[in-house]
């Protein structure tokens, strides 16, 4: 049941749980993907319990906005794997 679940969460359009399901199956394929997302709402649903508090989504943007050059750096590496010279992006960011 709370797999299936999952893969409805997976289906939802700008949230974390499809964002944290896209990211995953890149690397892992869906079927690993889509448990990670179900492991992701059993902890959800366990702190909304013990808390006695509402889900809070964090949203489509989480990951990106949590590490700004990191996913910088990423498209500039794969812009230069498509032969544009680039350069890094740290000095950029910390101005």
């Amino acid at each position: 049941m709370l797999v299936q679940s999952a893969w409805c969460a997976t289906r939802a359009k700008n949230t974390y749980l499809q964002a944290q399901f896209l990211r995953l199956k890149a690397r892992r394929g869906p079927k690993k993907a889509v448990m990670a997302v179900a492991a992701s709402i059993l902890t959800a649903t366990y702190h909304m319990l013990r808390d006695a508090k509402d889900y809070i989504d964090l949203g489509a943007d989480h990951f990106v906005k949590n590490d700004r050059v990191k996913v910088a750096n990423r498209l500039l590496k794969r812009l230069g794997d498509l032969g544009f010279e680039v350069r890094d992006v740290q000095d950029r960011m910390a101005a």
